[in-house]
């Protein structure tokens, strides 16, 4: 896990990717690689989520994927097999976090509140889902819980868009942001790769910049 935090760091990013058809898989991947974002997030939301992990860790070869919206046991197993080396879950439940450690899969489990900050701690979480980021006080919010948890190591994820991620990234426990604005479903419908490509751009710029 700690080489997995230490490349999180380094991303800033991670996006966060929902694929709507095969077709869209590969497009979207090589423009992540090329743009300096080979961690990716798939989600679990799709009937095609195991087959993208399989796919881009065949065609590319520096990617590291983590299979996001696990929610049990199951999920644990079929997205270890399709390749992903970490998960993701939008909340805390113990069964499913229990499973993964002791299927030597790393996982961020997803949290809102006091509550559920201590109980992962308890289980030895050491990188914490923020969600829905957003909806759930954003920034305030996150500042708000580390004034009693200021060891927590975050990855805030839900609506944080380029116009507030630095806001998010200036807060020194947050060592990345989960980017669903990437490629989005309008995106990959229409096959509107120059939308993906441009939005990339701009956000490695923008991390480039350090603005």
């Amino acid at each position: 896990m700690d080489t997995l935090i230490e490349q999180l760091k380094k991303q800033k990013v991670l996006p966060v990717l929902q694929f709507v058809d095969a077709e869209s898989v590969l497009p979207v991947a090589e423009i992540l690689v090329e743009y300096g974002f080979p961690m990716m997030e798939i989600t679990l939301r799709s009937d095609i989520a195991y087959t993208a992990i399989k796919d881009i860790k065949r065609q590319f070869a520096n990617a590291s994927l983590s299979a996001g919206t696990v929610l049990k046991p199951d999920h644990v197993d079929a997205a270890a097999e399709a390749g992903a080396e970490f998960l993701i879950s939008p909340g805390f439940n113990p069964v499913t976090f229990r499973y993964a450690v002791e299927k030597n899969v790393p996982m961020v489990p997803g949290i809102n509140s006091p509550s559920d900050i201590e109980q992962a701690m308890e289980e030895g979480a050491q990188v914490l889902k923020f969600f829905p980021a957003e909806a759930s006080g954003g920034v305030k919010m996150i500042k708000s819980l580390l004034g009693p948890y200021q060891n927590i190591q975050l990855i805030p994820t839900g609506g944080i868009k380029q116009d507030n991620v630095m806001d998010y990234l200036a807060i020194p426990q947050i060592i990345a942001c989960g980017g669903t604005w990437l490629a989005d479903a309008e995106d990959q419908k229409n096959k509107d790769w120059d939308s993906v490509r441009q939005k990339c751009k701009a956000l490695r710029e923008l991390l480039d910049s350090g603005c």
